[in-house]
């Protein structure tokens, strides 16, 4: 029988003047990471007499969103980059976000990747968790085998 476990998750972010680690060990929330396609690689278009037309789809964009606990060091280092980044157009969205999972396989590479927004921030009675959401142009996947 496999096992899975978040400690065999490795996940890098790459940018104008930033590289840094946000897998496993960035204090995480239970939420971990979420890779999301924008949209489906097929159209099916059915004709008045039954037969049909599969139309396969370029677009590969989507988002990532990384869920950390409010207390991670890698939510100042994620902020300065937004910051950085958010002077020029030249150096936004050109981040790279690159997730494995070293165990099964799984390697799940993002280009062309820009900050949705700043995070909703919370001061409540008990610390929360922080979501950075990546709208991501070009997301490929490949899973492994567990």
């Amino acid at each position: 029988m496999a096992a899975y476990s978040f400690m065999d998750v490795t996940a890098s972010f790459v940018g104008p003047g930033v590289v840094f680690d946000v897998g496993s060990g960035s204090a995480h929330s239970d939420e971990g990471i979420t890779v999301a396609m924008a949209g489906n690689k097929n159209t099916m278009t059915l004709g008045i007499d039954g037969e049909g037309m599969n139309s396969l789809l370029p677009g590969k964009s989507g988002t990532i969103t990384i869920n950390l606990l409010q207390t991670s060091p890698v939510n100042k280092k994620l902020s300065l980059a937004y910051n950085a980044q958010s002077e020029s157009s030249a150096t936004w969205g050109n981040n790279v976000i690159v997730i494995r999972n070293n165990a099964s396989g799984d390697v799940i590479t993002a280009r062309g990747v820009a900050f949705n927004k700043l995070p909703d921030m919370k001061f409540t009675k008990e610390g929360g968790t922080l979501s950075w959401v990546f709208d991501c142009i070009k997301i490929d996947q490949v899973m492994g085998v567990y």
